[in-house]
């Protein structure tokens, strides 16, 4: 196109044209899973400073790194000991198939972390091979179940998602079949919306009396997370601890989600790298930073990503994308199949159509089969193992006995907006914009 003289648009390029076409040929707005495909600061803008002559590193295969935390412990007296700190986040069944839901607590039990249901309520598939599952608790209270909750190892409130802050969930008519409209209570085969707040309180206070009854139905015994959409997480983070949360889980705009408007994917709230920092001050300020647990979830895929997140200040992560990628997601070996369905391999978004050739974001029974739960356990604790050493090695490097030592010091950012936004100096200079004039 260079060559006879053509220029893209900025602002109306191929895609943005694509939409608008779209749009008008059909009167519909588009739905899609995955997460935010914007380029927005993110953990590639930071590198750390590993040790030389004023810090010394740790000799890899001599001197231990632990990764081990502790989450839940400011209320509970059973709190979850795990492993390692990077843990599976929330996605349904229903969302996804029953042998993918199966494959997520087979590798998250094979490193000793845990993972959590979603929307729909629990599977015995789900929590027969979780070693620690947590029971997610939301406004649409779909698939609830008191005797469920009693068997979970910790409840998350969720009270948003990064991918749709303010918004509820989707659940299509495909994917509502028997089984998943038992499990909900709902008509097979018509489309479902999740609620977009809990139908039974409207504020901080009211979250204070419902953590109290959860504590009541378990007994006091298990942890409360409360799950929060990136959006204003400073003042989000300190309502969540003031009404007794043991854990505040923060997810970032890069979240992935498996069916919401691309509007809303792509335009409500804030970079994951932003919110870390103003969860940590909300923490720091209320005395409880440690205290209280923070997991970090929203585009997390390396352990890079993971002891970037640690250092700054986050003391687990979650994953999603990245746990459903190690599945199968997007496998090259299904092309034919992707392109099929207009799609390819690493481009695939339309898990809200129930048509994944790799059996995972489906409930056709020929699809689903083609998971094999075990093999997919195997592969999903691998990549676990190798985020966990990757982030070991970074921590080695910068001279850490423990992932949780890795702190703000040990990183630099590369470019003014992430230096910003994560409260760490521009490369070079001892520089943060913003500092010292607000930082909410």
């Amino acid at each position: 196109m260079a060559a006879l003289g053509l220029r893209e648009s900025a602002t109306f390029d191929r895609a943005t044209i694509a939409d608008i076409q779209r749009a008008a040929a059909t009167g519909v707005y588009d739905i899609r899973g995955w997460g935010a495909k914007r380029r927005v600061p993110h953990f590639d803008d930071l590198l750390f400073l590993g040790a030389s002559m004023s810090r010394y590193p740790l000799e890899g295969y001599r001197e231990k790194c632990d990764t081990d935390v502790v989450l839940g412990d400011r209320h509970a007296s059973k709190p979850l000991h795990l492993q390692i700190p990077v843990t599976i986040a929330g996605m349904s069944f229903g969302a996804l198939s029953a042998n993918a839901k199966e494959a997520l607590g087979r590798g998250a039990s094979e490193v000793g972390t845990s993972t959590t249901t979603g929307d729909g309520g629990m599977t015995p598939e789900e929590r027969g091979q979780s070693r620690h599952l947590v029971y997610q608790y939301l406004p649409s209270r779909y698939g609830m179940n008191p005797d469920d909750l009693r068997k979970a190892d910790a409840i998350e409130i969720v009270l948003g998602q990064g991918a749709k802050p303010g918004g509820g969930g989707m659940l299509l008519g495909q994917k509502i079949t028997e089984r998943v409209a038992g499990m909900r209570t709902l008509p097979v085969g018509i489309d479902q919306r999740s609620a977009s707040r809990h139908p039974d309180w409207t504020g901080p206070d009211d979250l204070e009396i419902k953590i109290g009854e959860l504590r009541e139905i378990t007994d006091w015994k298990t942890p409360i997370y409360v799950k929060i959409g990136a959006s204003r997480p400073y003042y989000d983070t300190a309502l969540a601890v003031k009404a007794g949360a043991d854990v505040v889980v923060v997810d970032g705009m890069q979240g992935g989600t498996a069916a919401t408007q691309q509007v809303f994917i792509e335009n409500v709230g804030i970079p994951t790298l932003a919110a870390i920092p103003q969860a940590v001050q909300a923490l720091q300020e209320l005395g409880v930073h440690r205290k209280v647990q923070l997991i970090v979830s929203g585009c997390i895929r390396t352990g890079a990503d993971v002891a970037k997140a640690m250092a700054l200040g986050a003391d687990a992560v979650a994953i999603g994308t990245a746990a459903l990628i190690a599945l199968g997601d997007n496998d090259p070996r299904y092309a034919a199949e992707y392109a099929a369905l207009g799609s390819a391999p690493g481009f695939y978004d339309d898990f809200q159509d129930g048509r994944d050739p790799a059996g995972i974001t489906t409930q056709d029974p020929e699809l689903a089969s083609r998971l094999d739960p075990i093999a997919g356990g195997r592969r999903l604790a691998n990549y676990l193992r190798v985020l966990t050493m990757e982030a070991q090695t970074i921590a080695r490097a910068c001279g850490k006995s423990h992932l949780h030592n890795l702190e703000p010091e040990d990183l630099v950012a590369l470019t003014i907006e992430a230096s910003a936004m994560a409260r760490v100096p521009l490369a070079g200079t001892s520089w943060i914009p913003g500092a010292g004039q607000g930082t909410l």
